[in-house]
């Protein structure tokens, strides 16, 4: 039988049917006995392996599922599905969905767990007249922003700290009334009973993290990272090198504004912004 080769090079979509080809072949199942085993059609599994169709997040936990492969796939399969962000994230987003507890720190511009779609439209579209992105990836990440912050308001939602620099309440995005919505939003933000909202001030110098940063505790503690640079983010699983990351983040806690201080310069700000 002849069979299409994939580069996994080319494309993350190539790269999935490549694996999941692979997979199979180590097992020495045809395509239909694949398929018989996840209840999708060998049509369907032919598609995915030659990189016609992309796998859905339903086919992709059926495949780890079948391989005993945990969730890679599952996470490898995140990455078709956002284009339109950073290298690492899509990754990240798997298990800050099911985390014990996050901490992050942010420079500049509001983290994604609290943006506003108003707040998160402005940011895209600013991007894409930039040229940096496409319409559809636009559109992608103002989606996934809404989609991050369903993790908030799960069952037994996550413990979050959250550390901002001074920078991120002061920057005028995009005019008086989205920055007082955004800024309304991070108040109440702040009153929840599984949230601490912290100030990095401008007169800390530089003693706060210079990039973006995030820290997960899974719910078997074991300890995660995710920091980014312009151009790409980095995901790091070993608890190894977490575990030095997470004690800088308790130092930038101790030293950043309380929370009620916090919430009384934002409150001063938005007197300013109004």
């Amino acid at each position: 039988m002849n069979r299409k080769e994939l580069d996994p090079e080319k494309s993350p979509k190539a790269a999935f049917g490549h694996r999941l080809r692979a997979l199979r072949d180590e097992r020495g199942w045809t395509q239909d006995e694949l398929a018989e085993r996840m209840g999708f059609s060998a049509t369907h599994i032919s598609a995915i392996e030659t990189g016609r169709r992309p796998p859905t997040r339903r086919f992709a936990a059926g495949a780890d599922r079948v391989f005993g492969t945990g969730d890679r796939l599952e996470r490898q399969s995140s990455a078709l599905r956002h284009t339109g962000v950073l290298e690492g994230l899509p990754e990240y987003l798997t298990y800050e969905a099911r985390a014990a507890e996050i901490r992050l720190y942010e420079v500049g511009v509001m983290p994604g767990l609290i943006q506003t779609p108003e707040y998160a439209t402005v940011l895209a579209q600013s991007a894409l007249k930039r040229g940096a992105i496409t319409p559809e990836q636009a559109e992608e990440r103002v989606q996934l922003i809404a989609e991050r912050q369903a993790t908030l308001v799960r069952p037994q939602p996550p413990l979050v700290f959250m550390v901002l620099d001074e920078g991120c309440i002061r920057r005028n995005v995009g005019g008086p009334e989205v920055m007082e919505a955004q800024l309304a939003r991070l108040v109440e933000f702040a009153k929840l009973p599984n949230t601490v909202l912290q100030i990095a001030p401008f007169s800390m110098g530089e003693r706060p993290f210079s990039l973006p940063l995030y820290v997960v505790t899974r719910q078997d503690r074991a300890l995660m990272s995710y920091a980014e640079s312009a151009h790409r983010g980095h995901f790091e699983r070993e608890s190894t090198f977490v575990l030095p990351i997470l004690a800088a983040y308790h130092q930038l806690q101790a030293e950043a504004l309380p929370q009620a201080a916090s919430v009384a310069l934002i409150n001063q700000v938005r007197e300013g912004v109004s």
